[in-house]
């Protein structure tokens, strides 16, 4: 056998050839992909971009990756008054007036919450055309900062399940694996911010629905306190568990959104619990040294100890060694009491028919009028059916089960609380959801969700690694009632330690535009066998053209060619994709590598063999890899 390293060449493109033309008064090489809040801030403050800019690059963005290049399918609705509400944040800022750090920047919101100016639609054809009458609490307060709401965000219809897949949104697609789901329900969200298509999401919560898309696309996401922010305008899921909050590729970007929708709501009285216990700014529990001295707990019945759970768990296990690295002493919790509470306590089936039917009510524009309008109408995708009809199927919430249910949640805080202080800790450590993000069209299991939802305790997830298949974990941290500043201040330091995040490989800048070329290589065997091959690959969707002669041989000598991908610590390694089969000594086509191939491209794990009857084992192989 004789082999060949081939180097592709990479097609990238500028936001111009991406984006189908120049954005309006936009900043050539001025770069928003993975950019923070206070870097956009100070690129407005000395004049490199105005807000209007910011607009147009961000939906470059949009352009070239959500319904083109790996088609993520993250956006509902843009904003058309995008433009012109940055046109006047730029007036304000030149007369002297600047609200805070959010003033010109532009955010995206998932599709539950109410905005005034564009339909609010839960991702569900039922509501397409449902404009509310006002913005919802958060949604106003991040306005009245001076946030700039660029776009609407797809959603697990109705907030109904964990892969995001809607009758009128579609289905949201993992900008690090276009094949996997982006988590939910807050899929869409978190696949924006992932992709830099705004600068932070707002996302909701009943059980892990800003959690587990963080956890998916190597995100920040806090499911607050009970009571730390309003749900008023918020299409509810379960009013008693629901819990708006940001989605955010940094902890300090997530403390200053918090800064600017938390406290107390009138229109929701839960929020009068956090008079007193909200600071004057989430920024000051950001230090570096967070992680020295801070004494934390792993659940190890949240961990998972099945062959399934393996990938993600040694995730959680690296990083636990890197808390403590940076001086903490982590203890591991085996005992089960508190996640045994855990069963029956959850009130989503029950409360959601009263809670959507009141929240219809006061929306004038919905065309249906109630859960039974839905389900008379059919206008909702297929997979909820059997769960609204069970939820229409609840009659009164003053039964038995139901007030049990809801008093178990007082037990489990208090059970929890008890075992934090019982082995005097700052939070519990567990991983938000045990498995990597899954194929789309298969269930999504392993969420940890219950644990905060249900206690109302808060819980903040920050990026942990990647698991073996390049997909992004999260590592969770629960504390107290109210201790939001020590689960940021936790957070911080591991991600400064760490620096985990790392940007989707299918959604790639747009500024640094490379010419495309044409590469090939021969390859030449002893016995004569030659190999001619070309390939090129587009980084913006993965696509691998390939053109492959084998000379030397008649057709019928060549048994296949073939995609392989070889471990970390080994020459050889399985076929991941057939090229050619028997009698094909020319071939040429394209194919879309998936996030696990193209890891193992970057890495140099991948090589095209020729197998042929004479040599099994590979008469020509060619290893592939990326430009430096």
């Amino acid at each position: 056998m004789i082999g060949a390293r081939l180097t592709l060449v990479v097609f990238g493109c500028a936001a111009v050839a991406c984006a189908g033309g120049e954005p309006g008064g936009s900043v050539r090489g001025f770069d928003v992909m993975e950019t923070s809040i206070r870097e956009l801030g100070v690129a407005l403050d000395d004049g490199t971009v105005t807000s209007v800019d910011l607009v147009d690059l961000h939906l470059a963005r949009i352009d070239a990756y959500d319904r083109r290049g790996p088609a993520l399918n993250a956006v509902i609705t843009v904003n058309p008054n995008a433009r012109a509400r940055a046109a006047t944040l730029d007036a304000e800022r030149a007369a002297g007036t600047v609200r805070g750090p959010l003033h010109g920047i532009p955010i995206v919101v998932k599709d539950n919450y109410d905005t005034a100016d564009m339909p609010t639609t839960a991702g569900t054809l039922g509501l397409a055309t449902s404009v509310p009458p006002d913005d919802a609490f958060q949604v106003r307060r991040l306005r009245d900062a001076g946030a700039i709401v660029l776009a609407k965000t797809n959603m697990h219809e109705l907030a109904r399940g964990i892969t995001t897949v809607a009758s009128l949104g579609g289905q949201t697609r993992n900008p690090y694996d276009p094949e996997r789901n982006p988590g939910g329900s807050s899929g869409g969200t978190g696949a924006a911010v992932a992709a830099s298509f705004a600068t932070v999401g707002m996302g909701s919560d009943t059980c892990g629905s800003i959690r587990i898309p963080s956890a998916h696309h190597a995100l920040v996401g806090l499911r607050g306190t009970r009571g730390l922010a309003s749900g008023d305008g918020i299409i509810p899921l379960s009013t008693t568990q629901d819990i708006g909050g940001p989605l955010a590729r940094s902890v300090e970007d997530l403390a200053i959104t918090l800064d600017a929708t938390v406290g107390f709501d009138p229109a929701d009285e839960t929020t009068r619990l956090s008079d007193g216990r909200i600071p004057a700014t989430y920024t000051t529990a950001l230090v570096s040294d967070g992680l020295a001295g801070a004494r934390l707990g792993v659940v190890m019945a949240l961990v998972g100890e099945g062959n399934a759970d393996r990938p993600v768990r040694e995730v959680i296990e690296a990083a636990v060694e890197q808390m403590r690295d940076v001086g903490a002493e982590v203890i591991e919790i085996d005992e089960q009491e508190v996640t045994l509470l855990l069963a029956e306590a959850s009130v989503i089936g029950q409360e959601f028919k009263f809670d959507l039917d009141a929240y219809l009510r006061e929306t004038p524009s919905a065309y249906v009028r109630s859960l039974d309008d839905f389900l008379k109408t059919g206008l909702y995708h297929a997979s909820l059916e059997r769960g609204l009809r069970a939820s229409q199927d609840v009659e009164s919430l003053k039964t038995d089960d139901y007030l049990a249910r809801i008093a178990k949640r007082d037990d489990i805080r208090a059970a929890t609380v008890d075992l934090l202080d019982a082995h005097e800790l700052d939070a519990l450590v567990y991983p938000t959801i045990r498995r990597t993000a899954r194929p789309i069209g298969e269930p999504q299991p392993g969420s940890n969700c219950a644990l905060s939802a249900l206690s109302g305790l808060p819980a903040i997830t920050v990026p942990g690694g990647f698991a073996e298949d390049a997909m992004p974990v999260g590592v969770e941290m629960l504390g107290r009632p109210w201790t939001e500043p020590r689960l940021l201040g936790l957070a911080y330091a591991f991600e400064q330690a760490t620096h985990h995040r790392r940007p989707p490989d299918f959604t790639p800048s747009l500024t640094s535009p490379s010419a495309p070329l044409e590469v090939e290589t021969v390859v030449t065997a002893e016995a004569g066998v030659s190999v001619l091959a070309s390939l090129t690959v587009d980084p913006s969707t993965h696509v691998l053209r390939h053109a492959v002669s084998v000379f030397g041989l008649l057709d019928d000598d060549v048994l296949s060619i073939d995609l392989h991908r070889r471990a970390d610590d080994a020459d050889r390694g399985p076929i991941i994709r057939p090229i050619a089969g028997r009698g094909s000594a020319r071939t040429a086509g394209q194919l879309r590598l998936s996030g696990l191939e193209w890891h193992g491209l970057r890495e140099g794990r991948l090589y095209l063999d020729v197998h042929t009857a004479e040599n099994l084992d590979g008469a020509v192989r060619i290893d592939l890899g990326l430009p430096d």
